[in-house]
């Protein structure tokens, strides 16, 4: 008979992933009044991006440019400006911005997100979490 065939190795353990960045969900491991405060606005952002007047392409590089130099200045609180945009589902880089923020590389400096205002979602204010 064929001799047996050696066992599988071992799928590695999986590493910690941070949990999905999603504007306006309370994330996890913040306290409800941090959130609230930066839910409400009260969290003033220390930089801004605005990305009006950019593609697509071009603002997707701005933003993790602009993060990850947030983030080794030790900043806690940005703001990202994408405009609300024209049409009734609201504009590409509204639309985008979630899912640039779920990179692996970026979800692990972000804490949360959200609108500072219900009138206003055109803008969002990200939490950083604090450099170790």
């Amino acid at each position: 008979p064929p001799p047996a065939p050696a066992a599988a190795p071992a799928a590695p353990a999986p590493r910690w992933a941070p949990p999905d960045i999603v504007v306006n969900a309370p994330p996890s491991g913040l306290d409800d009044r941090r959130w609230r405060d930066l839910r409400r606005g009260k969290v003033k952002p220390e930089r801004t991006l605005d990305l009006h007047g950019r593609f697509a392409q071009e603002a997707h590089g701005a933003v993790r440019a602009f993060l990850a130099d947030a983030y080794a200045d030790g900043l806690r609180c940005v703001a990202v400006i994408t405009g609300r945009g024209s049409s009734p589902e609201g504009g590409v880089l509204r639309r985008e911005l979630p899912h640039w923020l779920n990179a692996p590389d970026l979800r692990r400096i972000l804490l949360g997100a959200a609108h500072p205002h219900r009138a206003n979602t055109g803008a969002v204010h990200l939490l950083l979490r604090r450099r170790r």
